[in-house]
């Protein structure tokens, strides 16, 4: 029997979309060997932050500047296309039927977002629909007490793994399970990318091509 197709679902902002997500994507790809990475760029309203957030239309852009090497990396439209700002149950649903049965989802989320899980709409649907990847990043504790022992049973911690050890781990015909990495270890704020290229740093991490769309199209000028 063929192993199923693997796709790693990777929701953010992006704004901007810089090393430290580029270095998310290529973890997953060395630790779960997926087919491919779906990058997908959310709604962002307006109120979340003291300034409008930039266009979905300029962060897919950059997306596809900063993924245009990467042959496992592919963008989705899924939420910024969708009429109504949708919840992560809503669109993990949607992608789990657009890929079909044959796919195996691993749906990516930060430290800080496991930790808030149980404040999300249908949580725990969320991490009984597919497999869900928890991306630590240094000095960040993560919180169990949080979920119920049901969830509790489902964790594989990779944390110190290499990429053979969790390959290993991610077996086939299993009940989705909740793994958790520290593989990538940095620590990249895209607030502070913001900040950094409004006051004129050259070095704002983010990929050369998209420092070049940044500064055609005057992004983050009033970011400093």
């Amino acid at each position: 029997m063929s192993e199923a197709r693997r796709i790693a679902l990777y929701g953010g902002t992006f704004d901007p979309v810089h090393d430290g997500h580029l270095a998310v994507a290529r973890s997953l790809v060395e630790l779960f060997d997926p087919d491919e990475v779906l990058f997908i760029p959310a709604h962002v309203a307006p109120h979340k932050r003291a300034q409008p957030p930039t266009s979905a239309l300029h962060r897919y852009a950059m997306l596809a500047l900063a993924t245009q090497d990467e042959p496992r990396f592919r963008l989705s439209t899924a939420e910024i296309d969708a009429p109504e700002r949708p919840y992560s149950v809503e669109t993990v649903a949607r992608l789990q039927n657009e890929c079909g049965a044959g796919a195996r989802l691993f749906f990516v989320i930060g430290a800080d977002s496991w930790n808030e899980i149980t404040t999300w709409r249908e949580w725990e649907r969320l991490l009984e629909m597919c497999d869900t990847v928890v991306v630590t990043r240094p000095g960040y504790e993560l919180s169990f007490e949080h979920v119920t022992g049901k969830i509790r049973a489902r964790l594989v911690d990779l944390r110190g793994y290499g990429s053979e050890q969790a390959r290993r781990s991610v077996k086939e015909n299993e009940p989705p399970k909740i793994f958790l990495t520290d593989a990538v270890r940095q620590d990249i704020s895209a607030t502070q990318v913001r900040r950094d290229i409004a006051r004129g740093n050259p070095d704002a991490r983010v990929p050369p091509a998209v420092a070049e769309y940044i500064s055609k199209y005057g992004l983050y000028k009033d970011h400093a």
